[in-house]
């Protein structure tokens, strides 16, 4: 156990993945079995690396292994709970897409566990928290606007019920988005006015210049024109599945631009 690298548990989800797609090619329940099996695997030498490296909040690579742990979880609820739902084809992609970011854009210098997880000032803590956790309701946004529109093209190719993906209903797959987007924004709101206001007590890990935030200040924009699109024009639909997923865009560009990329193998 005290061997665990990233590699094991992106070995494991991508192998559940693998069977998850097997599934829906060959419906068969082992399948499905052995998939939950390896996402279990994987989530478990996912906790031990988190808890033994402690791979610090405030470098991307430690952002995207947390957030990507939060997802693992998500993708094993979502295998109990909605057991005959392709849950996982959604999700494991994104868990997957966020290990490999985060290790290209790590950065060289990180040493995990030889620096504070979110920042040694309590309102930087809580700048951290409020911005991961919008980041969460992001990317569960995220899943749900893809599954909605796989869902939407079903109904519009009038394929048969029993045939390819089996999703969530269109109306609970909205409301997902819709519950995610207006926690998200809240949290995001809150977030920068918390960095804002370490900017202004004279902090020295970031200035107004920086790219972080005026990344972080450019996708708050977009957020508040998603909402306001939203509410007072009442779309609904594939255009706000849509700019969702061009905000989930935005949002990796605001973590990566925070760090260079990383130039060394995976830790």
């Amino acid at each position: 156990m005290a061997r665990v690298t990233v590699v094991c548990f992106f070995a494991s989800y991508g192998l559940a993945l693998v069977l998850e797609l097997w599934h829906l090619l060959r419906p068969r329940p082992v399948f499905r079995l052995l998939a939950l099996g390896l996402g279990l695997a994987g989530l478990l030498a996912h906790s031990i690396y988190l808890y033994r490296q402690h791979p610090p909040l405030i470098h991307p690579f430690g952002w995207l292994l947390f957030l990507a742990w939060v997802f693992a979880v998500f993708y094993v609820y979502g295998a109990l709970h909605h057991r005959k739902q392709a849950w996982g084809v959604f999700v494991l992609p994104l868990v997957l897409g966020l290990l490999g970011i985060g290790v290209a854009f790590g950065g060289p210098e990180l040493q995990a566990g030889k620096e504070p997880l979110v920042g040694p000032h309590p309102l930087g803590a809580l700048h951290g928290l409020l911005i991961f956790l919008a980041t969460v309701g992001v990317c569960v946004g995220f899943v749900a606007s893809l599954m909605y529109l796989f869902q939407a093209h079903r109904l519009r190719a009038k394929l048969p019920p029993g045939q390819g993906l089996r999703l969530l209903s269109l109306e609970r797959l909205e409301a997902m988005n819709r519950r995610a987007i207006f926690l998200a924004f809240p949290l995001l709101t809150a977030g920068v006015l918390a960095g804002a206001i370490l900017i202004v007590q004279g902090s020295d890990v970031v200035a107004w210049t920086d790219s972080t935030v005026i990344s972080t200040t450019v996708l708050w924009l977009a957020f508040a024109l998603l909402l306001y699109l939203r509410l007072a024009h009442h779309l609904r639909g594939r255009q706000v599945a849509l700019l969702t997923i061009a905000a989930f865009a935005m949002l990796l560009c605001c973590i990566v631009l925070s760090h260079p990329p990383r130039v060394g193998g995976m830790p």
